[in-house]
């Protein structure tokens, strides 16, 4: 047996100090209960796992597995579950509670989770990735549940990884549970525009906040960081409202034109060649690059921390839209500030996909499964609204849209903890 170890994390700071970092400084500003701080800062409930996978080789590897659950004050808990190599506890606690937040700035019912395995999905085979899944699901199995701990995909995983953890769930519950995850395909309970719903709920952040700066979609400079499902889709649809996205990447490398990419035209190249490079009619950027070209909006929608004090100051981007979780640290929020770059905070900018994933479990609960057009009529509202609320914030406190959605979410989450009180 192989045990698979966690290589070097691409992460410069602890993510879970990061997050309670923010968290402190937020009570400090909002004036929140020091004796409510101390259970917030924390996390409810982190589980570690084995997995063990017979590979295709024959051999069996040991992959070590995470479910973190932050808080359940507003509801059961809910967040995605992440196949990466970099996965470490730290970074699944950090994510947990940040879906904390982000929920509660969307208003919807749901505490805040994660999930990872330590794995690089990409060197695995479909049979692997399946009967890693499998064995995951059962090791966690006790943990989550459609009123308990509601996954949903994140980096490395997908609609298919979700439909094996809803089968796998459902076989040792006898009967299908369609409430267990979220962001299944649409023929096992999945909903209408869930695989869009990020990217969507980002854009609309951006035509906000554009609206704020005077701005027009039109001919606005867009770059992109990221190109899987978050990525793809904003600069999908940031092209089609008449923008110019003059720069994308995938985790290999980016393309940079000036004059706009044909986005079709790299979705097309990148599901042929499998990588965005020699996308006809650009030029190789890097990423580390690409956060620093000139533009009117910049997108960050890979992995954690690529925005730290090392490069904010030569970020050239007016604003920022958190595609990812937790791209900029707190020191380069300071500097971005300063700089007079609105940013997007993560918890506002890439709250779709959480809002639709609990417009599908409300679905699959009453097997009762909405239009299209519904669906994103209600995530606009939300979106809109959350973005709205953050403002007035920002705006009557003079605070930064980071501060000012944080401030909202854990007042909302204490304000919770209060009302129910501690037991015993």
């Amino acid at each position: 047996m192989t045990i698979v170890d966690a290589p070097v994390s691409h992460l410069q700071e602890d993510p879970f100090g990061l997050a309670q970092e923010q968290l402190r400084k937020v009570a400090d500003i909002f004036k929140i209960d020091s004796n409510l701080i101390e259970v917030l800062q924390q996390c409810k409930k982190a589980v570690v796992v084995s997995v063990p996978v017979t590979m295709d080789s024959g051999q069996v590897q040991a992959f070590e597995g995470y479910r973190v659950t932050h808080n359940i004050a507003r509801g059961p808990s809910k967040g995605g579950i992440r196949y990466h190599p970099g996965v470490s506890l730290s970074e699944v606690k950090a994510l947990s509670m940040w879906m904390t937040w982000k929920c509660a700035l969307m208003n919807i019912p749901f505490g805040g989770a994660k999930g990872g395995v330590i794995c690089d999905p990409k060197r695995l085979s479909r049979g692997e990735l399946q009967n890693l899944t499998r064995r995951y699901t059962t090791e966690i199995i006790n943990d989550i549940g459609p009123e308990k701990d509601i996954p949903a995909p994140d980096v490395g995983t997908d609609a298919s990884v979700m439909a094996w953890i809803f089968d796998t769930y459902s076989m040792n519950k006898g009967h299908s549970v369609l409430g267990v995850v979220t962001g299944k395909p649409l023929n096992v309970g999945g909903s209408l525009g869930r695989l869009e719903a990020t990217a969507r709920g980002a854009m609309y952040s951006i035509r906000e906040a554009i609206r704020k700066r005077d701005l027009k979609w039109d001919g606005l400079r867009v770059a992109v960081q990221g190109f899987g499902n978050v990525g793809l889709y904003l600069a999908k649809f940031a092209h089609g409202e008449g923008s110019k996205v003059t720069a994308i990447s995938d985790s290999q490398s980016g393309v940079y034109n000036p004059n706009g990419i044909d986005i079709e035209a790299a979705i097309a190249h990148k599901q042929e060649t499998g990588a965005l490079a020699g996308l006809r009619g650009t030029e190789s950027i890097s990423n580390e690059d690409l956060l620093l070209l000139k533009c009117d909006v910049l997108a960050p929608c890979a992995l954690e921390q690529v925005i730290t004090a090392d490069n904010a100051d030569k970020v050239n981007a007016s604003i920022i839209c958190e595609g990812a979780n937790g791209p900029i640290t707190p020191a380069a929020d300071e500097i971005l500030y300063d700089k007079g770059v609105l940013v997007l905070p993560d918890i506002l900018a890439n709250a779709g996909g959480v809002v639709v994933s609990y417009f599908e479990w409300v679905q699959g609960l009453q097997e009762y499964f909405w239009k299209e057009d519904e669906v994103n009529a209600r995530l606009n509202d939300i979106c809109t609204r959350a973005f709205n609320e953050t403002w007035a914030v920002h705006e009557s406190r003079t605070v930064n849209m980071r501060n000012a959605a944080y401030g909202l979410a854990v007042q909302r989450v204490a304000e919770a903890t209060t009302t129910r009180g501690l037991y015993p």
